[in-house]
């Protein structure tokens, strides 16, 4: 199935349940509602482990600086970036 938007091949999946073949946009196929199977890297994506400087257990909690965009939840890195929105780092005038 090509992409409508960039003309790029979809990765594609039959579905169990009706059987069609669909882009997997998710854990239910769109067209009949059943539960699609998941591949080994689709079960590795879901859990993934925290690298180096995503460790729940590296993050010095009294010297981060939070992101400057008041909608987003992230914190700065050693960059001036924001991990999550990308924005960087604006300080208070």
């Amino acid at each position: 199935m090509l992409c409508e938007k960039c003309a790029q091949e979809l990765e594609t999946v039959a579905c169990s349940g009706c059987g069609k073949s669909i882009v997997r946009m998710g854990a239910f196929c769109y067209e009949c509602g059943s539960v699609l199977e998941q591949t080994a890297a689709d079960q590795q994506n879901a859990h993934p482990e925290p690298s180096g400087e995503e460790s729940v257990g590296e993050v010095d909690f009294s010297t981060r600086i939070l992101c400057s965009d008041g909608t987003c939840i992230g914190i700065i890195n050693e960059q001036g970036i924001c991990k999550i929105c990308g924005k960087p780092y604006t300080p208070e005038s």
